[in-house]
C-alpha cells in the first residue's frame, strides 16, 4: 500500500487532518494470516468485499475507490468509460472488459491527451461538462508490458499477479493531468473502442439513437437521474461524433483518434 500511494500519488493534495472533509473514510487493512495472507477493504466502517491476498492490497484500494464513486456518487451521472480531452475537447470510449480501452487511454495520455479517468466519465447533468477523477490507470496482462515498451520512462504502481482479472498493475497518471484536475471538459466525441490483433484500423460513424442506448447500458445511475439523467445522455450524443472503432496496432490507433473531426 505505502509503496502504491508514495509511487503513483506523490503529487496531489494532502489535506490536513484537522479540518478536511472527506466523501468517503477507505482502508484497506490486514486480515487473517493463516493458511495465507488475506487483506479486507474498509469504507465508513463497512466491508463490503471479500477478502483478497494481501499482495492484491493497492490493486484493491483501486477498485474499492471505484465502487465508492460509482455506486454512491450520484450528485454526477457516472458512465462506464475512459475519458480523455484535447484542445477543450473530450474524448468517451465506452466499452466492456477485454477491449483494449484502458491501453488505449494509457497510450494517449502519454501522447498528447489529457488523462480524465481510464474508468469512469462523471458528467454535469445540469451544465453538460465533464468532470475529471485523475487517477492511475488500470492495466491487465499483456497490456503493461505494452505501455511499458511505449514509454520506458512510466512509472508503475505494484503488480498483482493472479486476481481475478489475471495481472494488474496501475500505471502513474501524467503530473500536467493530475495538475489540472480541476478543469471540466466539454464532450465531443463517443468512441467504442474494440481491440483485435488481426483487424486494421478502421472508424466507422454510426447512428446517435444506438449509440445512446449503448451508452446507457454503461451507465452506472442513470436510473437514479430518471428523466434528467436520460436528457442529459441524449444531449450528450447529439452534440457528440460518435463512432465504432477498430485497431490492431496501437501507434495507428493514436493516430487516428488525434485527428478525429471536430463535431459542427
Amino acid at each position: 500500500m505505502a509503496e502504491g500511494i508514495a509511487t503513483l500519488y506523490s503529487e496531489y493534495e494532502v489535506l490536513p487532518d484537522h479540518d478536511a472533509f472527506a466523501d468517503f473514510h477507505v482502508a484497506v487493512v490486514p486480515g487473517r494470516r493463516l493458511p495465507r495472507p488475506l487483506c479486507v477493504f474498509e469504507m465508513d466502517g463497512l466491508r463490503p468485499f471479500t477478502p483478497l491476498a494481501s499482495d492484491e492490497a493497492f490493486a484493491f484500494l483501486e477498485w474499492g475507490m471505484n465502487w465508492c464513486v460509482t455506486g454512491y456518487c450520484h450528485t454526477l451521472l457516472t458512465i462506464h468509460s475512459a475519458v480523455l480531452e484535447r484542445d477543450g475537447r473530450a474524448l468517451i470510449m465506452p466499452a466492456p472488459p477485454g477491449s483494449g480501452k484502458s491501453t488505449l487511454c494509457a497510450a494517449l495520455a502519454l501522447h498528447g491527451w489529457r488523462l480524465l479517468s481510464d474508468e469512469m466519465t462523471l458528467l454535469d447533468t445540469k451544465t453538460g461538462m465533464v468532470v475529471p477523477a485523475v487517477r492511475p490507470v488500470s492495466l491487465k496482462n499483456a497490456s503493461i508490458e505494452i505501455i511499458r515498451q511505449l514509454a520506458p520512462a512510466q512509472e508503475f504502481g505494484p503488480i498483482a499477479y493472479d486476481t481475478m482479472k489475471g495481472t494488474v498493475a496501475h500505471m502513474r497518471a501524467p503530473s500536467a493531468s493530475v495538475a489540472r484536475s480541476d478543469e471540466v471538459s466539454s464532450p465531443a466525441w463517443v468512441v467504442f473502442p474494440r481491440y483485435d490483433a488481426h483487424a486494421s484500423t478502421s472508424l466507422v460513424a454510426r447512428g446517435k439513437a444506438t449509440s445512446l442506448m449503448q451508452l446507457a447500458e454503461n451507465c452506472f445511475n442513470q436510473n437514479v437521474h430518471g428523466r434528467s439523467g436520460f436528457h442529459a445522455l441524449a444531449e450528450l450524443v447529439d452534440r457528440c461524433g460518435c463512432y465504432d472503432f477498430s485497431y490492431g496496432l496501437l501507434d495507428e490507433a493514436i493516430e487516428v483518434l488525434t485527428n478525429l473531426p471536430v463535431p459542427q
